[in-house]
């Protein structure tokens, strides 16, 4: 399971990512990182996520009738959103391949380091 810190910076774009896909609801995001490895994420995580994504004019929102239930809000990306998701993408990239860097110049021991009583 990823710890909630080290996923809090990364879980808009992820967001985005997925909204980029097609629209889609609350619950079905949550989902659909599940699948992706991401584990349970709390509703009270993601639409506050999705509030403020819609807010800051990066995703749109409309009712949908669904076929078992009341309408559902469905999300989608807006012009605006494929940007920011593009930028988040280059940003993201640019840190994975810091710390693979520095992870590759110490060696790959930084598990042993933290725990010094670790078995090899």
């Amino acid at each position: 399971m990823i710890p909630s810190q080290l996923l809090k910076g990364t879980l808009e774009g992820c967001i985005l990512a997925v909204l980029s896909r097609a629209p889609t609801y609350g619950y079905e995001i949550t989902e659909q990182l599940s699948d992706y490895g991401f584990g349970q994420i709390a509703e009270g995580t993601i639409y506050p996520l999705l509030l403020r994504l819609e807010k800051n004019g990066l995703a749109q929102a409309e009712y949908r009738a669904s076929e078992v239930g009341p309408k559902r809000k469905y999300y989608a990306l807006t012009d605006k959103g494929r940007v920011e998701l593009q930028n988040f993408l280059a940003s993201y990239r640019e840190l994975t391949q810091a710390v693979d860097k520095l992870l590759a110049d110490t060696g790959g021991d930084y598990h042993d380091q933290a725990n010094p009583t670790a078995q090899r």
